[in-house]
């Protein structure tokens, strides 16, 4: 029963550390009030600055994908209880973003730079991005996501739940929502710098390469159902007439227990 409890505030942990690095990135990408920001730190050298900004991205980006395979996670829970297994990943993907928030370095020319309606729109835009990865977690379930509902089925000492494959609302649109909302969020910014477009250009790959080596883990454990969805809905870019998928077929929950986020 200890066990159980220490699972327990080790997951509610985690969760906190994420909920607070989450709150900080949208004003850290956004410039929005936060002391240190993508925009507003200690400037280095131009070399310098690049270099520092994609060693800490490739980082995150290794550690996010390969924490994520099943293989890893086998492996993994040899060494971590099964339980804290989703929370362990949260936490260390949590203190890489704080890291990369610490040690991130601007790069201040700017690309572009808009004022009036257009600043506007795209500040909008900003902020939907956010609402669209951030609601796209609770059409699945949030709370297994994050790693809270593993170490409370613990407590109660209940088994690992195997959830049915579904793909609520906005998954008949993209296959990721989640992360088309982190794209949104990224590249939508009235004043694009070059360390801001650095940034937008390392992660728009990342997740690119993310969810390919995802989709490869659904489709070798849910075969020709998952098949047929990647076949009828788009991977991140919704067709706006007509594409929308009217069926749910098995869906995007266990993708997401999967997902490197």
């Amino acid at each position: 029963m200890i066990g159980r409890v220490a699972a327990l505030i080790y997951g509610l942990a985690s969760y906190l550390v994420f909920f607070v690095s989450v709150v900080y990135a949208m004003g850290f990408i956004a410039n929005y009030l936060v002391p240190k920001s993508i925009d507003v730190g200690s400037e280095s050298g131009l070399a310098q600055s690049i270099l520092i900004d994609v060693v800490l991205l490739g980082v995150f980006a290794v550690q996010h994908s390969v924490m994520a395979r099943p293989a890893f996670k086998r492996w993994w829970t040899t060494i971590v209880p099964a339980p804290c297994e989703r929370s362990t990943y949260v936490l260390i993907s949590s203190l890489l973003m704080i890291l990369i928030f610490w040690q991130w370095r601007p790069i201040v020319t700017t690309i572009w730079q808009v004022d009036g309606w257009p600043a506007t729109l795209l500040s909008g835009i900003y902020w939907i991005g956010w609402l669209t990865a951030l609601t796209s977690t609770y059409l699945i379930d949030h709370f297994e996501l994050f790693g809270l509902r593993q170490v409370f089925d613990a407590l109660h000492g209940a088994a690992a739940r195997i959830t049915p494959f579904k793909t609520p609302l906005l998954y008949r649109l993209v296959r990721h929502p989640l992360m088309l909302g982190f794209l949104l969020a990224f590249w939508a910014t009235p004043h694009m710098t070059a360390g801001h477009l650095l940034f937008a250009v390392m992660t728009t790959g990342y997740i690119i390469v993310g969810v390919r080596l995802e989709e490869r883990d659904l489709v070798a454990q849910f075969g020709a159902g998952y098949e047929q969805y990647r076949r009828r809905v788009p991977m991140l870019m919704p067709r706006l007439l007509g594409g929308g998928s009217r069926q749910s077929v098995s869906g995007e929950r266990k993708a997401l227990g999967q997902r490197g986020g």
